[in-house]
């Protein structure tokens, strides 16, 4: 994707960052993520981003039960920028996130406006503001295990759009949107090169697919 102008440099980076824990809602560079914001001290976190850099900092619970006020977080995190936002009658805040860059957590900071906020460490992940033109060297098969998934899923994919894509911008997509379990969008998010993460992906798919048609046991 083509990279926006209005996206910081990756000198401009913050020390500090707001996050929104949320399971199963990831984000990576250059993918755009809709959110609906609804809790006083997420509003909170919108306002202050909105007054400052506009970036928020998208990253998994540990504890995927929903049930803790504060729960552990994973080690890595992808930051995105609001592109677009609107307000609701009901107090509500409609916004888009643009993926921008992965980080690490090096340690998390005070809360005084109640929402989290991290010290993040952008270093590993600099590679995503490169335009990453690395070609898979099996996009075919990569191509049948995705029809195959989203098959066996349900999954509707717009397959004219799909063949336009890169394959940076194809794999990057798929991590943020497909249907998999909260670990697996979480090892992708992780791994940092391109073909690793498409081989991860496929790997995924695969598994999915060979387990959604296993027969089931027949006890008597």
């Amino acid at each position: 994707m083509t990279r926006s102008p209005f996206l910081p440099k990756f000198s401009d980076l913050p020390d500090e960052l707001p996050i929104f824990p949320l399971t199963a809602a990831v984000l990576m560079p250059g993918v755009q993520l809709p959110l609906n914001i609804f809790e006083p001290r997420y509003l909170a976190m919108v306002a202050d981003a909105l007054a400052t850099d506009h970036l928020i900092g998208m990253i998994q619970p540990l504890d995927e039960s929903g049930f803790e006020e504060i729960p552990e977080i994973h080690g890595v995190g992808c930051a995105g920028r609001i592109t677009s936002y609107s307000e609701t009658n009901d107090g509500r805040i409609v916004l888009v996130l643009t993926g921008v860059c992965r980080f690490d957590v090096r340690r998390e900071l005070s809360a005084p406006r109640g929402y989290r906020r991290v010290s993040p460490g952008w270093e590993r992940f600099a590679s995503d503001f490169r335009q990453d033109e690395t070609s898979l060297t099996d996009r075919a098969p990569f191509l049948t295990s995705l029809k195959s998934y989203a098959s066996l899923h349900s999954v509707e994919i717009p397959w004219e759009d799909v063949e336009k894509l890169t394959d940076a911008d194809l794999v990057n997509l798929l991590c943020a949107h497909l249907p998999l379990e909260s670990k697996d969008k979480q090892a992708l998010i992780e791994t940092l090169g391109l073909l690793e993460r498409a081989e991860l992906m496929r790997g995924l798919m695969d598994m999915s697919s060979q387990s959604s048609i296993q027969p089931t046991e027949q006890r008597h």
